[in-house]
């Protein structure tokens, strides 16, 4: 695969699955002409006959079925303009735009009877984000900030455009639509004529508020409402009454015995069954912490954990109410696998073809259905359960230009005896191929087998890809992410160069003496830590780096937490696992890259980390994206991941040539 196939790669939604036996998705694909993401929604049978679009707008995204099963909501944005609620028939016909939300709409679910629709969607102060003609973002009022919690990457400020949840009655499909009055009909007295329902408000104050789920005459949600929500990062369940917009909290730590991040609420025949993380008695330890599967009584009662978060992590939720079942994501060693509750709470795990990674399931009249990931495509929509299959064939446009590298599993040894799990991308031919070891972020976070750009972008090149999960990763248990709490640089650089050893030693075709090394964020972080301590390596890219603990306080969206919950508060130990501090240590030729709009790892991360590389004399150059985010590689503008990766293959190209 090359830097300008990037348009051939589609991403696809969770499916929202019908009785009747097929599936509705969206399939969005990077578009070079409109430098934005472009996609529309396809109709999937379960019966392996072909899949049919069946909208056409610039991008249609997150279908949703209504109970009745008529109608199929998503959100529609237009090249201009932010994703509003749109609602079309299931049976076919033209869309109906619901919605003209200034920021737009977020999230969405239909009520039980089918007749309105619940959304979130941000709300901005009135005088910024173009709510005051005249009044751009550079001539706003100034913010006044009193909390710890304040920007979010990708967003911004969030004070100021808090999301909260609206509920409107659905409009006939079969009426004549509004039309704006113009010219004589345009009278300056008129009642203004609403082009889309009326919306009526039920949350409001200082929070936000998402991922509605309705539950009888309420609505569900996550928010963080308890006093001490600037100093945590609790999250809870609230029941928000339909009629009055009352909220009840659901997940008192007083019931849970802890403190929650909840996530991934669905409603079954009367129970709640939610993701929820234990945060500890602060409610800030977030570090390697799984998210277990809870239960309880929708209408409020004992509180049940059913699965245990030191070895297991489940990502996501879905109910089946024709199957009476839940459906859900666990990871694995780099894997999504699906899952099946019964009421009991008991659960199994569901075949998948070909290895396929699960990233979202859902299910409908004993239909499990996911959206995967395999060897050979990023995105699919799959059957999982007794009959697994693949439903598309997205990546065919891929295949007609680029046939996907297969990936090698490889388990290796660290000198203290601690197993380390990854994959070996390895070029056509039979070498010896130049190496370059790819270091993922988080740190919580893991390598899989499926198909990953990266690594198929550089293979095709000519470049063997090692990757792997160090202690530190998810998906191996609690213990295995957090033993590097207060150690960065420790145990997983460590086991970082023991794989990195054992796959130069063992797959054939690699060249043990020409090796690069590349990483993103806490990837950035270890890559920046590896060669101020080695000198092996050819040259090395930097790219949107955790580079010093310190200053990430106070200047990165989850600064006040991050680097003192893995760092440690200690001020010198802080410093000791700081790669700028040391960067005169370094001589590797080092490509810094970033992004101008990151508030995860903020530019000047970068920028200091770059200087500090220059006074050491070290052959540093410097790379900044405007307008991206810490995002960048996996959803930013086109044209600008597309550059990407012509930077990186050029550096690799003038440092480590094939």
């Amino acid at each position: 695969m090359k830097p300008e196939q990037l348009d051939r790669l589609f991403s696809v939604s969770r499916p929202a699955v019908h009785p009747d036996g097929w599936a509705v998705v969206s399939a969005a694909r990077p578009d070079f002409a409109a430098d934005s993401y472009v996609g529309q929604l396809w109709r999937v049978p379960l019966d392996g006959s072909a899949p049919r679009r069946i909208t056409r707008g610039f991008r249609d995204t997150s279908p949703r079925l209504s109970p009745d099963g008529r109608l199929i909501g998503f959100l529609r944005a237009t090249p201009d303009g932010p994703p509003q609620l749109a609602i079309v028939a299931a049976a076919g016909g033209e869309p109906m735009v619901i919605t003209d939300r200034k920021l737009g709409v977020s999230e969405f679910a239909f009520t039980t009877d089918s007749s309105r629709i619940v959304f979130t969607a941000a709300v901005p102060d009135e005088g910024r984000y173009g709510t005051l003609e005249g009044v751009g973002a550079a001539a706003e009022d100034p913010r006044h900030i009193t909390t710890l919690t304040f920007q979010l990457n990708g967003r911004g400020y969030t004070a100021d455009q808090r999301t909260h949840v609206f509920v409107a009655d659905l409009p006939d499909l079969g009426s004549e639509p509004p039309v704006k009055p113009v010219g004589r009909a345009a009278k300056p007295d008129a009642v203004p004529v609403p082009l889309v329902p009326e919306a009526r408000q039920l949350t409001e104050g200082d929070v936000d508020h998402g991922e509605p789920v309705v539950c009888g005459e309420s609505v569900i949600v996550v928010s963080a409402r308890h006093d001490g929500r600037d100093a945590d990062l609790r999250a809870d369940l609230y029941r928000i009454d339909l009629a009055t917009g009352d909220a009840t909290l659901l997940t008192d730590p007083e019931r849970t015995g802890t403190n929650l991040s909840t996530g991934s609420p669905v409603s079954l025949w009367g129970d709640l069954w939610f993701l929820g993380a234990d945060l500890g008695p602060t409610g800030r330890d977030h570090v390697a912490k799984n998210s277990a599967v809870w239960r309880m009584p929708a209408a409020g009662g004992p509180i049940v954990r059913l699965t245990d978060p030191a070895d297991l992590d489940f990502v996501q939720l879905a109910a089946d109410p024709t199957d009476g079942v839940v459906l859900a994501v666990l990871t694995e060693r780099g894997v999504g696998v699906p899952v099946v509750f019964a009421p009991d709470g008991t659960w199994s795990r569901l075949s998948v073809p070909g290895g396929a990674s699960v990233a979202e399931i859902a299910g409908a009249g004993g239909h499990g259905v996911a959206s995967v990931a395999t060897a050979s495509s990023p995105g699919e929509i799959a059957a999982v359960g007794t009959e697994p299959r693949l439903l598309t064939d997205f990546a065919a446009r891929l295949r007609d230009v680029a046939t996907p590298i297969a990936t090698q599993e490889v388990i290796a040894t660290s000198p203290d005896g601690a197993p380390v799990h990854g994959w070996v991308v390895v070029p056509e031919g039979d070498g010896p191929h130049p190496v370059l070891l790819n270091i993922h972020g988080g740190p919580f976070a893991a390598y899989g087998p499926a198909f990953f750009d990266e690594a198929q972008v550089y293979a095709a090149a000519g470049y063997a890809v090692v990757m792997c999960n160090p202690r530190g990763s998810a998906s191996y248990g609690e213990a295995h992410g957090d033993a590097i709490r207060g150690a960065f640089g420790d145990r997983d650089m460590v086991d970082v160069l023991a794989f990195l050893d054992h796959a130069l030693a063992t797959v054939p075709g690699l060249d043990a003496g020409r090796v690069g090394v590349m990483g993103g964020s806490y990837g950035g972080y270890l890559t920046a830590w590896i060669i101020a301590h080695e000198q092996r390596f050819a040259a090395a890219i930097v790219e949107r780096g955790y580079l010093d603990p310190r200053s990430f306080v106070g200047s990165s969206d989850i600064g006040w937490f991050f680097a003192h919950s893995y760092n440690t508060d200690d001020p010198a130990t802080m410093d000791a696992q700081s790669p700028t501090l040391i960067a005169g240590q370094v001589t590797t030729p080092t490509l810094v890259l970033h992004s101008e709009q990151d508030l995860r790892c903020p530019l000047a991360q970068a920028l200091r980390y770059y200087t500090e590389l220059k006074l050491a004399g070290v052959d540093a150059e410097l790379l900044v994206f405007p307008g991206e985010t810490h995002e960048l590689s996996r959803s930013g503008r086109p044209w600008h991941r597309r550059q990407r990766f012509e930077a990186i293959l050029d550096w690799w190209k003038r440092h480590l040539p094939v």
